[in-house]
């Protein structure tokens, strides 16, 4: 169903950095690309709700949470599907309930240490790109990055990636560069 809905559809890209613009009545169904949502807490401080790729959907129909923002991290190239058509995207819309459900588990785990390991373990299984020494996280992501994703200080983060790259789990070739020695 998906091809028919794209025959019928129109192409929108957005620049990185660029927040796409959200709607009750519409969903974006990501072709290319790479976008975080977000939001922050009454002091400010921000939470990340997850991390999208191609054919992943977002949109603020899926969310109940205010502010909700979604930030470019590259080039995106999507597909604006009105919500009357949801029944042409439910696999993406499944795929999305499963991955907020994966990240949810991912971020309650009591153990900073394995949360930090988990979360890199996700990002390359899901972005990552097999190079000769492991598996390239396929994003320029930084310490503040993570920390926001899994509910730490960078400076924890920092620490922790350190001790990773100690004990030969990660390379860090380039700057917000991470490849997982898996």
């Amino acid at each position: 169903m998906q091809k028919d809905l794209q025959n019928n559809m129109e192409y929108q890209t957005f620049a990185c950095s660029e927040l796409i613009p959200l709607q009750s009545d519409f969903f974006w169904l990501l072709q290319e690309g790479v976008v975080k949502t977000c939001t922050w807490t009454e002091e400010g401080t921000p939470v990340t709700l997850g991390y999208w790729g191609s054919q992943d959907v977002i949109g603020q129909p899926l969310s109940l949470v205010y502010p909700y923002q979604v930030k470019c991290l590259t080039t995106v190239k999507a597909l604006c599907v009105p919500t009357d058509r949801a029944n042409e995207i439910t696999d993406s819309i499944h795929r999305h309930i499963q991955q907020t459900e994966e990240l949810l588990y991912i971020v309650r785990s009591e153990n900073m240490y394995q949360r930090l390991r988990k979360i890199l373990i996700w990002l390359a299984q899901k972005f990552g790109t097999e190079i000769e020494i492991g598996q390239l996280i396929d994003l320029r992501i930084t310490h503040q990055d993570l920390a926001e994703i899994i509910g730490a200080t960078r400076v924890t983060v920092t620490k922790l990636i350190n001790q990773l790259e100690q004990e030969g789990f990660l390379s860090r070739p380039e700057r917000n560069v991470i490849v997982l020695c898996l």
